[in-house]
């Protein structure tokens, strides 16, 4: 055999060496019946009493030293194959039993989330799969302690999408993995829809897990999550903004301060509602907010950052309740119009106040201080900490233009 044979030879070979390894595509593959598919994951703390619920499977008991945080409650919503509606047809609710058609909710304890989810694995049958996760619910209690071990856990896990959920829940978290919403036979899914559809219809900004993690490790911003609570109808209602400073939860917004953060940050679409009384008049007119603007200015006086907020709102005149208001009287409108600046400008301060106090900047005024007075930050701030002090020291001038663009099909 020539040598040239020998070499035309030798690269079929090779390249039909490249077909078999491409033919074996499946040899890692599972199929979904074997996986445990988890929706939603809720994490509560535990009380000491709670060890004796943990078997011996991630260390013996007296062998090796425990974490000496208090141990955590970890609850997991699964999906049950073949019970998760797939069609428009099937999506409605069944009642209150019917969360319990769709998913299974089994509960552990562990001394860390890795800890309480290898306890559960080892009362599953099949694999846990974080693929499909879409929200992760915790307690306040555990929010104020702090997330450190939460977000460690789930970071490092690359199952675990950044499109996900994260939220903080007023009294139990596990209350969320088991409520039945008439409205969707799968809560996780319910809990999901309610924010989203919060950030189309202008009631909640875009907040995913991805977005919390990437503003929390920023120098001069600290992330948010939102804040839930269940209701007597087994419904969801999005109670404000939960405020971290570091891993740790510091406090918290009501409903309409929502609102404040995304006018202050220009967010759209508008969605709140607002009640204007007229002086010297007992009436009362609602308007809802279309579209916002906002331009934010930065100086340095006296070595303290002033910051110049200039928000910009376009507005319905939704209801009027009162006859002696005649809304087709410019000089009316323009009045409205005033009296809402007035009680918005002193909405933003007292909330931007309230951030202040806390040393939680949510906004990312800092991230702004770096961007355009990058020598300021080198000279006097320098890390995060330094700038969560700072920030309770800094001022803010915040001036609101109100301008009422549709008043609706009736013009008295």
């Amino acid at each position: 055999m020539t040598t040239d044979r020998i070499l035309k030879l030798g690269r079929r070979l090779i390249v039909a060496s490249f077909f078999v390894i491409a033919l074996t595509g499946c040899w890692d593959r599972l199929e979904i019946e074997e996986r445990a598919v988890v929706l939603g994951v809720s994490i509560d703390t535990a009380s000491p009493e709670a060890e004796a619920e943990e078997d011996e499977v991630s260390h013996l008991q007296g062998s090796q030293p425990v974490p000496s945080k208090d141990m955590v409650r970890v609850a997991v919503q699964i999906a049950l194959p073949g019970r998760i509606p797939l069609g428009p047809g099937e999506s409605g609710g069944g009642g209150k039993g019917s969360a319990g058609q769709t998913v299974w909710v089994v509960d552990v304890v562990g001394h860390s989330v890795d800890d309480a989810i290898m306890n559960l694995q080892q009362q599953i049958s099949s694999r846990l799969f974080f693929g499909h996760l879409r929200v992760i619910v915790v307690s306040e209690q555990l929010a104020k302690k702090g997330l450190e071990n939460v977000n460690d856990y789930f970071r490092r896990n690359s199952e675990v999408r950044r499109m996900a959920w994260m939220m903080v829940s007023k009294g139990s978290a596990k209350d969320l993995m088991v409520a039945a919403p008439k409205l969707e036979r799968v809560p996780t899914l319910y809990l999901m829809s309610t924010l989203d559809e919060g950030i189309r219809m202008g009631k909640f900004p875009k907040d995913y897990i991805g977005i919390f993690w990437s503003n929390s490790s920023k120098k001069g911003q600290e992330g948010f999550l939102p804040y839930v609570e269940i209701k007597k109808e087994q419904n969801v209602e999005v109670k404000g903004l939960a405020f971290f400073r570091g891993s740790k939860m510091v406090g918290k917004s009501n409903p309409l301060q929502i609102a404040g953060y995304l006018g202050v940050k220009g967010i759209n679409p508008a969605g709140y509602r607002v009640f204007v009384k007229l002086d010297g008049a007992p009436s009362t007119v609602m308007t809802a907010a279309a579209h916002r603007s906002s331009k934010i200015g930065l100086r340095i006086r006296n070595g303290i950052p002033v910051f110049s907020i200039q928000i910009a709102i376009d507005v319905n005149l939704e209801e009027k309740m009162g006859d002696k208001i005649h809304i087709n009287d410019p000089k009316t409108l323009r009045r409205i119009e005033l009296l809402q600046e007035e009680g918005s400008d002193k909405s933003y301060k007292d909330f931007l106040e309230m951030t202040q106090k806390l040393g939680s900047d949510i906004f990312g005024f800092g991230e702004i201080v770096r961007s355009k007075q990058p020598a300021f930050w080198n000279r006097h701030v320098k890390s995060k900490e330094r700038w969560q002090e700072m920030y309770k020291e800094v001022e803010f001038e915040v001036s609101t233009s109100i301008k009422i663009r549709r008043i609706g099909m009736k013009g008295k």
